[in-house]
């Protein structure tokens, strides 16, 4: 079983002398900002001059200054840009500005697992990977309750690496709700099978099939989008909320049959082969090194893919159906 943090696991007292530097002030850069400031931390911003984020961030309180400046004023510095331009910033802007002592900090382990940052031996690695995102991780920080965390050391230069990164998550929250220790590697590779296989590719891929089995069958669009689509929250509410065999109780049984004896028809070994290839890709470094190209080439086939699937007829139909919903924009 999994090693669990709390609250009495972690000493916050850690980070009351140390600067921490938030490079980027997205969604998560901003809640994790917020809330290590609520408890006492001092934070400096790292964020674009002239974007949203840094009029957001300036209105929030913050001076944001240059990612070269933060990493250079600051002991432990978190990296929390998307992970296509984290290599190029830290090579820029933070590993010049690396000294001895010093921490770098990540929510999503790509860059390290997949060698696009290679720090100095000299100073810590760790990970605090927060299960949500970052408006969910500072609502749950103001209603004194938290987001359950991961927690990896990578590289332990000091020998607090670790009492540090417990104490970073208590600052945001984390250890209220439970801190669970991982690496590095089970970090990023079940991270990245999880949003290749069922969150995202599996989820998007299964929709769009029902829909256009239904269409083809003559069904209407409109029926099909709400069979296969709009009512998935609820299905997938059940299972957060109750797990899998909660959900099943709480649908009806008709339901719950179809549940038990046609999905093992869909999801067949020989989809089970291909996630065991896909894992096997990613294990190896093969679909990083796909995705490192792809941007190194300007995305081409991301973005046509990406339009392609704007074409499909299920977003014309939901786009005209979700305007039926006024809750969906509340």
């Amino acid at each position: 079983m999994a090693k669990i943090y709390y609250d009495q696991d972690a000493d916050l007292s850690l980070l009351k002398e140390k600067r921490i530097a938030i490079i980027g002030y997205g969604i998560q850069g901003r809640g994790q900002a917020l809330c290590l400031r609520d408890s006492g931390c001092s934070v400096i911003i790292s964020e674009l001059e002239g974007t949203s984020n840094f009029q957001k961030a300036k209105n929030d309180g913050f001076s944001p200054a240059s990612a070269g400046e933060a990493a250079s004023a600051a002991d432990i510095i978190q990296i929390l840009t998307q992970d296509h331009v984290q290599a190029k910033v830290y090579k820029e802007a933070i590993k010049p500005n690396l000294k001895k002592g010093k921490a770098l900090c990540f929510s999503h382990g790509f860059n390290i697992r997949f060698k696009q940052i290679k720090p100095p031996r000299n100073v810590d690695v760790f990970m605090v990977a927060p299960k949500g995102p970052g408006a969910l991780v500072r609502k749950m920080y103001e209603e004194g309750k938290g987001v359950p965390c991961l927690l990896a050391v990578f590289q332990d230069a000091t020998g607090q690496a670790k009492d540090l990164a417990l104490a970073y998550a208590k600052g945001i929250g984390g250890t209220h709700a439970g801190v669970i220790e991982t690496t590095f590697e089970e970090e990023t590779e079940t991270d990245l099978f999880g949003e290749q296989t069922v969150l995202c590719g599996g989820v998007t891929e299964l929709i769009k099939a029902g829909f256009d089995t239904l269409i083809q069958a003559g069904y209407q669009p409109e029926i099909a989008y709400f069979e296969v689509l709009h009512e998935l929250k609820l299905i997938t509410d059940l299972i957060q909320e109750t797990g899998i065999s909660g959900m099943r109780r709480r649908v009806s049984n008709t339901a719950c049959y179809g549940d038990l004896t046609r999905g093992p028809k869909i999801i067949t070994e020989k989809t089970r082969k291909a996630m065991e290839k896909i894992l096997k890709d990613i294990k190896s470094g093969k679909f990083a090194r796909e995705w490192i190209k792809e941007n190194e080439a300007g995305r081409p086939v991301f973005n046509e893919l990406l339009k392609k699937g704007d074409e499909h007829p299920i977003e014309k139909v939901g786009e005209q159906l979700r305007e039926m919903m006024p809750w969906m924009k509340e």
